[in-house]
């Protein structure tokens, strides 16, 4: 399971230009499902998600977490990020999970975000045609996956 991570100070995302999703200080989250992963690659990446110390305190130093500035997160299902690029010029997304075993975990990963950080999760519609806008607030983009646990 991989998600890319972006701080932002205002986000949205629409679907056929109505506003589904919208949040003001927090995460952009972008994640990608593989056909490997099980909720215990959700439950790594939240918690990892909520600790993340990337806001400013009052000396300007990132050190504060998501639950300490009281901020939000906005989920966006995104099966692009399992891309592979080795061969030729069109991605191939072979590694993504199909849509019965995804779709499931996004939603496992949604709730239980919900449940742990006890902060307001909005999301898009998996496997709509979205438009996502954001203010990457830094800019602040952070890469995870938690076949990688750097």
């Amino acid at each position: 399971m991989r998600i890319l991570i972006q701080r932002t100070t205002e986000a949205s995302v629409k679907i056929d230009s109505k506003i589904v999703g919208s949040i003001e200080n927090g995460f952009v989250v972008l994640i990608g499902i593989e056909h490997e992963d099980e909720t215990s690659d959700a439950d790594w990446l939240i918690q990892k998600l909520i600790g993340l110390r990337i806001f400013s305190d009052e000396n300007g130093k990132m050190n504060l977490s998501i639950q300490e500035i009281g901020g939000s997160f906005l989920v966006i299902s995104q099966f692009t990020l399992h891309a592979s690029t080795k061969k030729g010029n069109r991605p191939s997304y072979i590694q993504a999970a199909k849509p019965e075993q995804a779709i499931p975990l996004y939603n496992y990963f949604v709730e239980e975000l919900k449940s742990k950080s006890n902060l307001k999760v909005e999301t898009g519609q998996f496997g709509a045609d979205m438009k996502v806008s954001l203010i990457n607030d830094g800019p602040v983009t952070i890469w995870m996956d938690s076949k990688n646990r750097e």
